[in-house]
């Protein structure tokens, strides 16, 4: 999708409607900052509000990420089109996440072990000892936690049994037992248990 085409059709189609910025922020309840954003290109309009936008606009979604209103011979192309651009922007952008799990999770490790072998090794008071293993212990508690939480929404798990692509719970991800990204969990669609690998697609 071309975000600087789409974002200057929303300016053209809110012009077209006799609205300001503001004017079109306070119909859909945001900052007309966010208005500016989609208008130059540097953002696209939340999932949660693309309809209640088309709707004030006058166009469908379709029109929307297209950046043109689509005529009706070309329509099933350009969303079929529009579709495809949808699940490679996912999978690109799932694919960025997985790759910022790993630097987060060893950013956690190495601060959480310096600040252990700062607390074993210097001559310091108990008391500061007790706060640098402490404050060790909650950053590698946290980037694992965030870690965990990338990996459970980038992507999906495929159930080795059926093929069913799926993305589980928090919890799932956390206790289930693991191999790198693969972990051995319940598939929801045919209750076995498996080793589940990670992938990008949906299908």
């Amino acid at each position: 999708m071309d975000q600087k085409k789409i974002g200057k059709f929303i300016a053209d189609c809110r012009k077209g409607q006799n609205l300001t910025q503001l004017q079109l922020a306070e119909k859909l309840n945001i900052t007309d900052r966010a208005v500016s954003k989609w208008e130059t290109g540097k953002s696209l309009p939340d999932a949660a509000i693309m309809l209640e936008l088309c709707s004030v606009l006058g166009i469908t979604v379709n029109d929307l990420l297209s950046g043109e209103i689509v005529s009706m011979e070309n329509y099933n192309k350009k969303l079929e089109e529009n579709l495809l651009d949808a699940v490679e922007q996912k999978q690109r952008a799932d694919k960025h996440l997985l790759s910022m799990e790993i630097g987060i999770v060893v950013i956690s490790l190495v601060a959480g072990l310096t600040l252990f072998m700062l607390a074993a090794f210097l001559d310091v008071r108990d008391w500061l000892r007790f706060v640098l293993m402490g404050v060790g212990l909650v950053i590698v508690c946290t980037g694992a936690a965030y870690g965990v939480r990338i990996e459970q929404i980038a992507g999906y798990y495929r159930c080795e049994k059926c093929g069913h692509r799926y993305v589980p719970t928090y919890s799932q991800v956390l206790w289930a037992m693991h191999s790198g990204r693969t972990r051995y969990m319940r598939c929801p669609a045919c209750g076995q248990r498996s080793w589940q690998k990670k992938v990008l697609s949906k299908e």
